[in-house]
């Protein structure tokens, strides 16, 4: 539900209201190929990490319940899927394809060499509303990567709130994070940071696409469930993290979508 509702406010931004149910379906087969692909490959490549870290040891592969082979073929099978998906879209889609599946699984490496891995899981994310444009249009126009920007900044900046929790083990295991660097309390201002960066290029993205008081509506929805977001977590007690990782960021894309959809299907049309 993160990236799902970013990348059908692509969709609607490309078509002018709604696009094909051919189109739909095939972005809808894509989008839920490529999350399965890079869920799955994540986990294969964080197995050793996972089974050592006590938060993340009891997940399927360190406990036994899946075996690496399974799951390397389930990654071979949902690419496949997502290649066909874009096939079935436009030529530019399909060209497309292999490098947006590197991005998807190549993230899963980053944290093993850089601070800034938040960023690129929030590009893996953010490229959602710019393919979906690209699967409507057959090319990108630059206005929609205010929303890959928007949609890369948000999630980087729950991905710090949620790397919060795991600043003692990264410090052990040699892995990189903003938290483990700059420490929790700072690491919170950083992801406050991202989140009004975020705001701003909403704000910009309503501006270029002339977007009206509904869309606007959404941005200051999305304003207020960010607050209570980050009023959930503090640098000394991060008890109510799940509940700001997972249910917030759940609500406030879906928030933002059907704002925008209303904005974009109900607005007057010139006769």
């Amino acid at each position: 539900m993160f990236a799902l509702p970013f990348a059908l406010c692509g969709a609607l931004l490309a078509a002018n209201g709604l696009p094909s149910w051919h189109v739909l379906a095939w972005i809808l087969v894509a989008m839920v190929a490529a999350r399965s692909a890079a869920m799955a490959f994540n986990r294969l490549a964080d197995a050793s990490i996972d089974a050592a870290n006590p938060r993340t040891r009891t997940r399927a592969l360190p406990r036994g319940t899946l075996t690496p082979n399974f799951v390397t073929v389930f990654v071979v099978i949902a690419s496949g899927m997502f290649v066909l998906a874009a096939s079935q879209l436009n030529r530019l889609t399909l060209e497309l394809s292999p490098l947006a599946l590197a991005v998807l699984l190549l993230y899963s490496y980053t944290k093993r060499f850089t601070r800034w891995s938040h960023i690129v899981l929030g590009f893996a994310l953010g490229m959602a509303p710019a393919a979906a444009w690209i699967a409507v249009r057959d090319s990108l126009d630059p206005r929609i990567l205010l929303l890959t920007a928007a949609v890369t900044f948000w999630v980087a900046g729950f991905d710090v709130l949620y790397a919060c929790q795991d600043y003692g083990f990264d410090h052990e295991a040699g892995l990189h994070s903003i938290p483990r660097h700059w420490g929790i309390d700072r690491a919170l201002w950083i992801a406050r940071g991202f989140h009004l960066i975020m705001l701003g290029l909403l704000i910009g993205l309503l501006i270029s696409f002339h977007l009206g008081k509904l869309a606007l509506c959404g941005v200051i929805a999305v304003f207020l469930l960010l607050l209570y977001e980050h009023s959930l977590v503090r640098h000394d007690d991060l008890s109510r993290l799940n509940a700001a990782f997972f249910t917030m960021n759940g609500v406030i894309s879906v928030v933002f979508f059907l704002f925008v959809a209303s904005d974009v299907l109900f607005r007057p049309r010139p006769h």
